[in-house]
């Protein structure tokens, strides 16, 4: 009974943490809008460090959990990440001047350091207390789900606490959102230093590992995949927001408010990501985790190919509930000083007088001239519900497709490895790199050949992800004791 309790405890402690992991991690793309604006190179660098971080972490974090053990390992990569945020809260700090793009690229790479260390924890512990196999996947798709919940939420918040993107938006923008991460992070590190986890690591302290992880092949190829997939999951939603954020004729052309309608569609593909991981919890026990692999790589292959070839002239008026024109505009004016009442009245019977008091604020928040003329062309722009290109929405399903990915490939990575698994974990987290690398090369795509077309990268990368679930995820090394 104790050991059922300290289990039932374990697993709802990890599956916090995995949802911590989706905060810090879902920040950096949208906040890259806000450095894109005053650095063009900068759109993807802050998710790029934060990866980067994975590549130099990934090995000791394995090799930490050998040595002080998932609890203290935890609680190490929690202290952590409360530093990497103060660091990039520091990057809104108006004396830093042209160096504040760096040292929020430093507190990135710091938080990615966090959460490489978390994400060594959390997989290994689910899978093991799930017992592997399609059990262990199950609780990983459990706590991926709150993973995809939090991910939700994160752009969300992000798009609407920037709105327009403008030259003048900074990260002090954003401060409210780091606040809380702050918060966050000092109470779960309060509470995980209270409760107990399993340490199986200790249990094998005297055993003797006469081969390596890297002998198991299917790790091997796991390890390739899960280096393409995160590369996935983050480039997508990414580039649509870019995509919806551009108001240029390369972009969606959505001209006021496209950050915020792009960190809103980018929630939807985290929304149905969290949906896609609640239902693959369902089924893990009773559908194989290769079974469920292979089909979501070909359907999203097929989402994807609808996405480039529909012309971007077929399109649709943006849902109420991710952008209401009108309370939006309201909105607007009431922020640069307008009276509600004088505003939704200005709205039904414009006028130069009522206005004119405002121009200067105003002219700064639409990032246009302080004229009349001008600032009304922009409020009437605002007022129209904008055109969304269709292929939005295949890019939002692909979330469905995509949030079983992680969990699936880990488990059977990590399946029949044993005494391996925390050497695996390690070498598994160090390729998440590719969450940095990947998206930054699709970028580099998108800047030369159009956004939609840089998912022709992302293509390639799922057809791997496919082979992988159907044969290189085959154990072909059982005579290795484990």
């Amino acid at each position: 009974m104790t050991k059922k309790q300290t289990n039932t405890v374990a697993i709802v402690t990890m599956c916090f943490i995995f949802a911590m992991i989706s905060f810090v991690t879902n920040m950096a793309a949208p906040f890259g809008n806000i450095w894109k604006g005053q650095y063009s190179w900068a759109g993807m660098m802050g998710n790029m460090m934060n990866f980067a971080a994975y590549l130099f972490m990934g090995i000791p974090a394995g090799k930490m959990l050998l040595k002080v053990g998932y609890k203290k390992t935890t609680l190490i990569a929690l202290a952590t990440g409360f530093i990497g945020i103060v660091i990039q809260w520091l990057s809104s700090r108006a004396f830093l001047g042209n160096s504040a793009i760096y040292v929020y690229l430093l507190g990135a790479f710091v938080c990615g350091f966090c959460v490489c260390m978390l994400n060594t924890v959390v997989n290994p512990m689910l899978n093991m207390l799930g017992g592997g196999g399609n059990k262990g996947n199950q609780l990983i798709q459990t706590g991926g789900t709150l993973n995809s919940l939090v991910g939700t939420l994160t752009p969300f918040l992000t798009g609407a606490l920037i709105g327009t993107v403008t030259k003048k938006t900074t990260m002090a923008d954003v401060a409210p959102l780091l606040f809380i991460a702050m918060a966050v992070f000092a109470i779960a590190f309060v509470i995980i230093s209270c409760v107990q986890i399993p340490e199986p690591a200790a249990e094998r302290k005297d055993t003797v590992y006469e081969h390596s992880a890297w002998s198991f092949r299917h790790l091997v190829l796991g390890i390739i995949a899960i280096f393409f997939y995160v590369g996935i999951e983050i480039g997508i939603p990414a580039q649509l927001n870019f995509f919806l954020s551009d108001s240029t004729s390369k972009g969606a052309g959505i001209l006021v408010n496209g950050a915020l309608i792009g960190g809103a569609f980018a929630a939807c593909y985290w929304l149905l990501m969290m949906i896609g991981r609640f239902l693959s919890t369902l089924l893990s026990g009773k559908v194989s985790t290769r079974v469920q692999l292979a089909s979501v790589s070909l359907v999203a292959i097929l989402f994807l190919l609808i996405a480039i070839f529909l012309p971007k002239s077929k399109g649709m008026n943006a849902p109420k509930f991710i952008y209401n024109p009108y309370n939006k505009t309201v909105g607007v004016l009431v922020n640069n000083g307008m009276d509600k009442a004088a505003a939704e009245d200005y709205l039904v019977n414009p006028s130069d007088e009522a206005i004119a008091p405002y121009l200067a604020d105003l002219a700064e928040t639409f990032n246009t001239e302080p004229t009349v003329e001008a600032i009304n062309a922009k409020l009437a722009e605002s007022q129209k519900t904008p055109v969304i290109p269709l292929s939005v929405i295949f890019l939002i399903l692909c979330g469905l497709c995509t949030s079983i990915m992680w969990g699936g490939i880990f488990n059977l990575s990590v399946e029949g490895l044993g005494k391996y698994t925390e050497q695996a974990s390690g070498l598994f987290m160090t390729m998440v790199v590719g969450g940095g690398i990947m998206p930054l090369l699709q970028d580099v795509i998108a800047k030369n050949a159009g956004y939609l077309n840089s998912y022709w990268l992302v293509i390639a990368m799922l057809a791997y992800i496919f082979f992988y679930a159907v044969a290189g995820s085959k154990n072909i090394n059982k005579d290795i004791p484990v």
